[in-house]
Parts: C-alpha cells; structure tokens; sequence
C-alpha cells in the first residue's frame, strides 16, 4: 500500500461503503414509500430536515467532546450502530411518526460519527496527501451508496410481483434486507480502524473554542451556510423524478426509475471522486470547492426548468442526476481538507463537528423549505429560490479565497 492508504484509511473507506449501502438505500425508496402511505412532499422535506438539524447539533458536540475527552472511536462506533436500529423503525413505519423517528435516530448516529471519522482519517495521513485520502474515502462511501440503491430498486421490482397484504411490503421488504450491511458497518470499523491519537485536552472550554477558531473559517463557514440554504436533501430530486414519471410509467415504476437515477448519480460521485482530490492536492482544494458550489447552483437551476417544461424524459433527468453527482463529488470531498487547511490540530474535531453543524442546519431550512415550498407554491418557484441561495453562497466562498 502507498502511505495514505494505510489499514486505518482503508477500514474507515470500508465501512463507510457497508454504512452507506444501508442508510441510502433508503433513501432512494423512501419517496417512493412516502408515496404509497399517502404523504406529501412537505412532510418529506421536514422529516430529512429535522434529520439534518439533528445531525448538525450532534456534530459540533461530539467534535468538542472529541477534541476535550480524546475519546472517539467509542463515539463513531455507537454512531453506526444507531443507523441500522433507525431503519428498522423506518421498516415498521405505518405514518409519518414513526419514520421522523426512524430518520432521526439514524441521522442522530450520522452526526455523531460524522466528524469524529474525519478526524481519525486526518490524522493517519500527511497533509500532502489529504485530497486523495478524502476522495478514496468518498469513493468508496458512495460505492455502498451505489450498491445499496441499485440492489433495493432491483428486490423492489422483484418483491413487487410477490403477494403482500398491501402495497407497502416490497418497500419493508427492502428496508429489513437494509439492515445487514448496518451491522456489518460495525464490525468492520471495530476491526480495522486505529485511532491514531489519543490526545485528550480536558481545558477546553465550548464557547471559547468556538470564539477562538480562525476568522477566515468563520468567513468560510458562513459562506458554506448561505450556500447550504438552497442545498435540499437530494431525496426532494428522486420525488421530483417519481412525480414527472409517474404519469407515463405508474408510480411503482416511476420510483424504480427514480432511484436507478439517483444511483446513477453515486455512480458519477464514485468515478470522479478520487480525482477530484487527486486535483486538489495539485491545484488547491478551495478553488475546486468553488468549482463544485457552482455546479450545485447549475442543478438547481435545471430541477426548475424540468418542472416549469414538465419533462418526462428519463435521458434529460439524466442530465441533472449527472451534474448532482459532480458537485455532491467535490462538496463532500473537499468541505473537510478546506477546514484542515484553516484551523490547528488540537480543535480539528471540534471545527468539524462547527462545519457539520452549519451545513446541517442550513440544509435543515433547505429541505424544509423547499418541501413546504414545492406544496404550497410550486416546484418551480421552490428550486428556484435553491439555485438562488447557492449562486450566493457560491459568491461569498469565492471571496474567502482572497
């Protein structure tokens, strides 16, 4: 192996592959599920942002415990086992309940490991090295996101054809099967992932390690939340695939195309990831963030025009899936290596932990507000005011280069 990929890089790259092939295969049949028990897309947006927002408070607090206690592979292993525990909820699920709690509590472990994990990777590698690490580690976070959904929107049509007492039990077929590979997660980290610093700081103080953090990542921070304003979850772009598909296809088909798109989205993530550190470590990784923000302006962009011509073709949404793959690539590759540029080791988990917190809370409102948007005004005006929002925050963090 070279010196990044290392047992620690590899361990945690497998086990964010197993945790991703869980949690996103849910994702890519959730709207398809909402759909059957008969909830709109506002309460779709509210349940993945809440989740969101969970996941954000969780982070900036399990970063701060990190970096004080010097406790942190405990914290990420209790946070992949949640995963599987919130998709079994999500399995039983007859409403809204009992998936907001089935989300949160997945998404509640997310938060917790989210930071921690990044941290851990950070500190195996040199800092020569960062890009590339972070893209295998994406990499291979998005393979699980590939599989995952590729292999529930194939049992989903096959379940579809048995005999179920309802039309949700091709759905729950597939969230039971999602499991395994949750706890298969697990174990994969308790094995092969090595903490590589124990270096507990029990003098810092919360707000004062906030307060300390350099003011070029705070300007860079509130750049990431403008832009995080418009970023919705991207479950909002299958259900917007299923609804203009539905009238052609039916709504069983419509979500297996759907989802086929968003896999092919990870597909895109998967390919392009790798070399986007690749380029960051060559060309700096703040200039091709910038890169990246614009191309998820560009996708909000075409989401509207999609709705506004009312396109069914599957080859133009295609399209959209595409550049959502590209800056969803260089977003979660390059937001952690940005932050590693900007701050000290000794609160590296905690201005984690302050960047997953901003990006989760601005994309609490995002989602939300495009949910809430989509049903009471239209998808049109919803997307568009997303491509807004990111345009701008696409603007603030082009400032924060100079």
């Amino acid at each position: 192996m070279t010196a990044w990929l290392n047992r620690t890089v590899a361990g945690v790259g497998l086990t964010s592959a197993l945790g991703d092939f869980c949690y996103e295969t849910t994702t890519v049949i959730l709207p398809g599920f909402l759909a059957v028990l008969g909830i709109p897309a506002a309460t779709l947006g509210l349940i993945e942002g809440a989740a969101d927002a969970l996941a954000s408070f969780t982070k900036m607090i399990s970063g701060f415990i990190a970096d004080k206690l010097g406790h942190r592979k405990a914290l990420v292993l209790v946070g992949y086992a949640l995963t599987p525990l919130g998709q079994a909820l999500i399995a039983l699920a007859a409403g809204w309940p009992l998936l907001l709690m089935g989300r949160l509590l997945s998404w509640f472990g997310k938060g917790l490991r989210g930071p921690l994990r990044d941290a851990i990777v950070i500190q195996a590698i040199s800092p020569e090295t960062r890009g590339r690490a972070f893209g295998f580690h994406r990499a291979m976070d998005t393979i699980g996101a590939v599989v995952g959904p590729l292999l529930g929107v194939a049992l989903l049509g096959l379940a579809h054809d048995w005999h179920w007492q309802d039309a949700t039990g091709p759905f729950r077929f597939v969230l039971w099967l999602s499991v395994i590979p949750g706890v298969l997660a697990v174990l994969s980290f308790l094995w092969m992932v090595q903490d590589p610093e124990f270096s507990p700081n029990p003098a810092l103080k919360f707000f004062s390690t906030l307060r300390g953090l350099p003011a070029r990542f705070k300007r860079y921070l509130g750049a990431v939340g403008v832009f995080g304003l418009g970023d919705f979850s991207h479950s909002l772009l299958i259900l917007a695939a299923t609804q203009l598909l539905t009238a052609s296809l039916g709504v069983v088909h419509a979500a297996q195309v759907a989802g086929l798109l968003y896999v092919w989205r990870n597909v895109v993530q998967v390919l392009v990831s790798f070399p986007v550190g690749v380029l960051a470590d060559k060309l700096g990784s703040l200039p091709v963030l910038i890169m990246g923000y614009v191309l998820g302006t560009l996708t909000a962009v075409l989401m509207a025009l999609a709705w506004w011509y009312r396109i069914d073709s599957i080859a133009l949404l295609a399209v959209i899936f595409f550049v959502a793959g590209l800056y969803v690539a260089v977003q979660e590759a390059l937001e952690s290596t940005v932050t590693a540029d900007m701050v000290s080791s000794d609160t590296l988990a905690t201005s984690y932990g302050a960047l997953g917190a901003v990006n989760g809370g601005a994309d609490f409102v995002a989602s939300a507000a495009v949910g809430t948007l989509w049903t009471l005004a239209s998808p049109v005006f919803a997307f568009g005011l997303a491509a807004t929002l990111m345009g701008l925050g696409t603007l603030a963090l082009a400032r924060v280069r100079r």
